[in-house]
C-alpha cells in the first residue's frame, strides 16, 4: 500500500476511533499534500519520497512550536504538538543513530578511492538513507 492510500485509511480509522490526536495529525498530513499537490507546476501524484519530505516538514514545525511553547510556559499546549509529532513520525523511517551514521561514513570513506571526499559520501548517503537522517 503506497503511503498516501495508507494515510487515507489511518484518517477513516481514527475517525471511527474518535482519536481526537492522531485525527488532527493524519488531517494535517493529508491537507499538507493536497496542498502540494494543486501547486503550481506539482505534479497530481506525489511518490512516497515527497510525502516523507512533506511528513518531515511537518515533524519540524511541531518541534518548534512545541520548543516556543514551552518557552512560554505553555506546556500543555507543547504537550499537544509532542503527541501529533509522534503520531506523525509513525509514518517515517527509522533515524539513524548517531553511531550509525558515523559508522557508515567510516565505511563509505574506506571504500572510497579518494578517503577525504566528503561530496562523494555525502552523495552516497542521500541516495541510499534519505529521510533517515537529520
Amino acid at each position: 500500500m503506497n503511503m498516501e492510500k495508507r494515510i487515507q485509511s489511518d484518517l477513516v480509522a481514527a475517525m471511527k476511533a474518535k482519536d481526537s490526536v492522531r485525527l488532527a495529525s493524519v488531517r494535517a498530513i493529508k491537507t499538507a499534500i493536497t496542498v502540494a499537490k494543486t501547486a503550481p507546476g506539482a505534479p497530481s501524484e506525489l511518490t512516497d519520497g515527497d510525502i516523507q519530505k512533506i511528513i518531515q516538514k511537518l515533524v519540524k514545525q511541531r518541534k518548534d512550536s512545541a520548543e516556543q511553547y514551552i518557552a512560554a510556559g505553555r506546556q500543555e499546549l507543547a504537550d499537544n504538538e509532542i503527541a501529533e509529532m509522534n503520531v506523525m513520525e509513525e509514518y517515517l523511517p527509522k533515524q539513524l543513530s548517531e553511531q550509525d551514521i558515523r559508522d557508515i561514513i567510516m565505511e563509505r570513506m574506506v571504500q572510497s578511492d579518494v578517503p577525504c571526499n566528503m561530496g562523494i559520501v555525502m552523495k552516497y548517503f542521500k541516495e541510499n538513507y534519505s529521510g533517515q537522517y537529520d
